[in-house]
């Protein structure tokens, strides 16, 4: 990583003092530059370790397996269990609806931030990031430097804003990661003799003991590229919108590339997804007589937006063409879950695992589609229910009644001791584990009281007995919302409420007083409009909240 930062820094220089249109240079030589310093081998084989070849005990007398299926910038109604599907219905997705007719939706579960990074650190951990400093997304300096160079929109809107002097602060990537001293539900799970495996996504950090290998995971094939394939594959449908930070850093930066362990990197086999996907069965046929933890964290359905072909032909219905890769995104992760869970049948585990399907936060507004969190505001890097308020379902049949629907708030920071409690793992006494155990939520009705909370810099957020308050720095600003009544988040009472206002704002204050420094300082303020993605027009009046990372 070190080395591809060192020529990406020269490549910088070099496009800063030679090139008038740095942006379009950066498009075009970033690809070469990282494949000259970090060359992608061929694709091999992932040598997954094998458990027994015969069960030492019973499938049904042993703790469960569990398989956690993350998925990224999934919004709430991307699945048609909760509201119809992506582009209104013409996208379905019955093996995701599946587990939560063998089990348990939540219909008001919520991830623990906006954006990835900290939700992940929250799920690995169960403690609120922020307890451990883990506030912000790590994020290179050559990306603040992209971001600087794409065009302004010419509508009016508010621009982005830069911190010069905390951007010389900000550690290399490196450096930049979740402490090794927390336990991971990997780490917790194979002190009880659980076999533990990653593949995907992990973006808690690579270097200096930080990656999923060093942090619990038997084995990790982890994602070291950010192509679901590569762009000119004859196979790739690509859809970009131009002149898009965020989309202009992914597309000039991204590989096609994989590693096991933090090796050497290969080329996956296929559409990201789905290589995924055939791995993951490989680690439950190689492990179905001993308990296991596989934790898929699928990229999908994060841009770039890319899709295959056969996937996207099946959509001809759909005449816009981001959304309808969008779509065919969409129908790849559902297909994976239907062979996660047949592998499961096929294996005689299905009782006996406990599956957990949710994504890290709601849908992105950079990618100009409108309807992927209907019906809420927001989006990704908000507080408003549309960035956290996610798709959340569980099965666990020998001990979930199917077809079960659960009303009350949950949240990420509920499945480590949920995990602890079902398995035996031992839950750390010597640190604040924030979560709840949700078996008794499922199966006795029990409504835990308890204060829910989101912090990432000045953007704050308490939601406690279905009220909810969000409060920011930039803007200075505060939205009060009573979610009993406005579950859509219409409604602003923070001027008409004081009493509601009083106590919600000491919580927040009290919570924040518990929460540790930053371990890296937030480098830029980055407008997004509530009401509106990313593609549509401002206009004065639009309500903004800024990003703070």
């Amino acid at each position: 990583m070190k080395k591809l930062g060192i020529a990406l820094g020269a490549m910088l220089i070099l496009g800063i003092s030679t090139w008038q249109y740095k942006l379009e240079i950066l498009v075009t030589m970033a690809p070469k530059f990282i494949a000259l310093v970090q060359p992608v081998g061929p694709n091999k084989p992932v040598p997954w370790q094998k458990g027994p070849d015969v069960a030492e005990v019973p499938i049904e007398d042993r703790p469960p397996n569990i398989v956690l299926i993350l998925t990224d910038d999934l919004g709430f109604n991307d699945i048609s269990l909760y509201n119809g599907g992506a582009a209104d219905g013409n996208l379905q997705t019955p093996h995701i609806d599946a587990i939560a007719g063998d089990g348990v939706r939540f219909d008001n579960g919520y991830s623990a931030n906006a954006v990835c990074s900290p939700s992940r650190a929250t799920i690995m951990t169960g403690r609120y990031s922020t307890r451990f400093g883990f506030e912000f997304t790590p994020f290179p300096k050559v990306g603040a430097t992209i971001f600087q160079w794409v065009p302004q929109p010419d509508d009016g809107r508010p621009a982005s804003e830069y911190d010069m002097e905390a951007l010389d602060r900000l550690p290399a990537m490196d450096d930049q990661g979740m402490p090794a001293s927390e336990i991971t539900l990997a780490e917790m799970l194979k002190e009880v003799g659980y076999y533990t495996a990653h593949i995907g996504k992990w973006h808690l950090g690579e270097g200096k003991g930080f990656n999923a290998h060093a942090q619990g995971f038997d084995d990790s094939l982890g994602m070291a590229g950010m192509y679901y394939l590569p762009p000119d594959h004859p196979d790739a449908v690509n859809a970009k919108r131009e002149n898009n930070g965020i989309e202009n850093m992914v597309w000039a930066t991204g590989r096609y590339a994989a590693w096991h362990n933090n090796g050497e990197l290969f080329e996956p086999k296929g559409y990201l997804t789905d290589y995924y996907t055939d791995e993951a069965i490989k680690v439950i046929e190689n492990n179905k007589n001993r308990p296991f933890f596989l934790y898929l964290a699928h990229w999908g359905v994060h841009n770039p937006i890319q899709a295959t072909r056969a996937d996207y032909d099946k959509f001809s219905d759909i005449d816009d063409h981001m959304l309808r890769t969008y779509a065919a995104m969409i129908h790849a992760v559902d297909r994976s879950v239907g062979r996660i869970t047949s592998a499961l049948e096929d294996n005689g585990l299905a009782d006996n695992t406990i599956v957990i399907f949710t994504s890290d936060n709601g849908g992105a507004s950079y990618i100009g589609l409108k309807d992927v969190n209907k019906p809420y505001r927001g989006w990704k890097l908000t507080h408003f229910e549309g960035g956290t308020h996610v798709p959340f379902i569980m099965k666990w049949p020998a001990r979930i009644p199917a077809g079960t629907t659960n009303t009350t708030p949950i949240h990420h920071v509920d499945l480590y001791r949920t995990i602890a409690m079902a398995t035996g793992g031992q839950i750390p006494t010597d640190r604040v584990i924030d979560g709840t155990d949700l078996m008794p939520i499922v199966n006795h009705g029990t409504k835990p009281d308890r204060p829910l909370f989101w912090k990432e810099g000045h953007q704050q957020t308490v939601q406690y007995q279905g009220w909810k308050l969000i409060r920011t720095g930039k803007p200075n600003n505060q939205w009060l919302f009573d979610l009993n009544t406005d579950p859509t988040e219409q409604t602003n009472l923070a001027d008409s409420v004081p009493e509601k206002m009083a106590e919600l704002t000491a919580l927040l204050d009290g919570h924040a007083a518990q929460q540790a420094a930053p371990l890296w300082p937030s480098i830029f303020n980055s407008p997004v409009m509530i009401d509106k993605h990313d593609g549509e027009t401002y206009q004065p009046g639009d309500e903004v909240i800024y990003w703070p990372n």
